[in-house]
């Protein structure tokens, strides 16, 4: 937020850090609570695939738990119907909509060389009674929970027409007492790795539009200064250490260079910056604190984040003549924009009666719609689908991550067991 500069500025202990990369944080795995569903759903029944009971991981149940998490569909218990159908021949519409589903989902594991298996799914419609979609593929098992998701996207599109978000990663900041970790997980919150530790806050982490490198900001030299790591191999280097404060990476779409906040040359500025660390360039400039860059899907303009107006508000920077307009005017404090993926709209946060809240605004009219009702609501980051938004928040006086659907009616809470969760960050949809 508008805050974090002066913050930095403040927080100048002494730090360690040691990477640590692909190591399991079972403290700080989230578990997903759904406190609050959508309007109309899709009854869908998804009956347990022949033969993977020999697995460790249940198939169906990842399935239904995406399915169920996104708040769009109801789960029709398949308990009782026998012989239970493990391809689409099998099944029996009539007794699936005496049940109350209007999709089924049936499939099966069998067993391949080399220790791998084939996972075949079948996707019907229980109404007009016909095939929607049908898959088959062939991995090993340690690779069961990414078909899950898998097949929980191919599902959640076919049904709702929107690109399902279940194969994704998210990345967020946990603290445990002094000890600060950033970490990648799920989409639902499993298989957490810790990416980077430190005695000293990490902070912003975003993902390069690949998916494979993550920017964030470390205190561990007594100042805030910017890196990039690889995901795959550890290795990370310096974008961003220049005299003063470094921080607010955000990614360009093409992935050749970032945003970052400066204050190199006496004011917090925003800059271009080539993703080796090469070619920094101020891209305005102001008397005011300007920061938290995000740029637009199609990389013309940045939403950012300024009081140039006396207040903190957002505003728009047309890359291609300069040109600055004002996004937000209601209220005194708005911050922290997030473009939807389509373009059409942005999340931020605003404060309204002492209360931090994620709100939504259209470019097009201009409405406003207020999401969350906590009393510090932030770090909105946006799904690659524009469904949900991840925020933090906080319950019994400690961080949490929460979500909210893009309208305001599905809404989750993100929790860990023992530690303080901040700063969340959305990966890109798999390539």
């Amino acid at each position: 937020m508008i805050r974090l500069p002066r913050f930095y500025t403040a927080l100048v202990w002494a730090a360690t850090l040691a990477l640590a990369l692909a190591s399991t944080a079972p403290h700080a795995q989230l578990t997903i609570e759904i406190i609050g569903g959508g309007g109309t759903t899709v009854p869908i029944a998804i009956v347990p695939f022949a033969g993977e009971a020999n697995y460790p991981y249940p198939l169906t149940g990842i399935v239904g738990a995406d399915l169920a998490r996104s708040g769009l569909f109801k789960l029709i218990d398949p308990a009782g119907v026998n012989p239970r159908p493990a391809r689409a021949d099998d099944v029996r519409f009539g007794e699936w909509t005496a049940r109350g589903a209007d999709a089924v989902v049936v499939g099966n594991v069998t067993p391949q060389s080399e220790g791998r298996v084939e996972v075949r799914f079948f996707l019907l419609d229980a109404v007009k009674q016909t095939q929607l979609a049908g898959f088959s593929y062939v991995v090993a098992p340690s690779q069961f929970r990414a078909t899950a998701h898998k097949i929980a996207d191919i599902i959640y599109e076919k049904l709702t027409g929107d690109v399902g978000v279940f194969s994704t990663r998210i990345a967020y900041i946990a603290r445990q007492g002094t000890r600060y970790e950033l970490l990648v997980a799920e989409a639902d919150g499993y298989n957490a790795q810790i990416i980077v530790t430190s005695n000293e806050p990490l902070l912003s982490p975003a993902w390069s539009p690949e998916g494979t490198r993550i920017a964030y900001v470390s205190l561990e030299n007594k100042k805030p200064i910017v890196y990039m790591q690889s995901l795959a191999t550890g290795q990370r280097q310096v974008l961003a250490n220049f005299r003063g404060s470094n921080s607010a990476p955000a990614w360009a779409p093409d992935g050749s260079r970032l945003a970052v906040t400066l204050s190199r040359d006496g004011g917090s500025q925003i800059y271009s910056i080539n993703a080796d660390g090469s070619g920094v360039q101020r891209l305005m400039s102001s008397a005011a604190i300007d920061t938290e860059a995000n740029f637009a899907p199609d990389g013309k303009s940045i939403l950012f984040t300024s009081d140039r107006g006396g207040s903190p508000q957002i505003y728009r920077l047309t890359l291609g003549n300069g040109a600055v307009e004002r996004m937000t005017f209601d209220g005194s404090y708005n911050v922290s924009p997030r473009h939807l993926p389509d373009g059409k709209g942005f999340v931020f946060v605003r404060r309204d009666g002492g209360r931090f809240n994620v709100a939504i605004e259209d470019f097009a009219t201009r409405q406003v719609q207020v999401l969350t009702q906590g009393t510090i609501d932030e770090s909105p980051a946006v799904a690659p689908n524009g469904k949900l938004i991840l925020y933090a928040s906080e319950s019994g006086g400690r961080g949490i991550l929460a979500a909210v659907s893009s309208d305001g009616r599905v809404k989750q809470r993100l929790t860990a067991a023992a530690s303080d969760v901040r700063e969340p960050a959305w990966g890109p949809l798999p390539k």
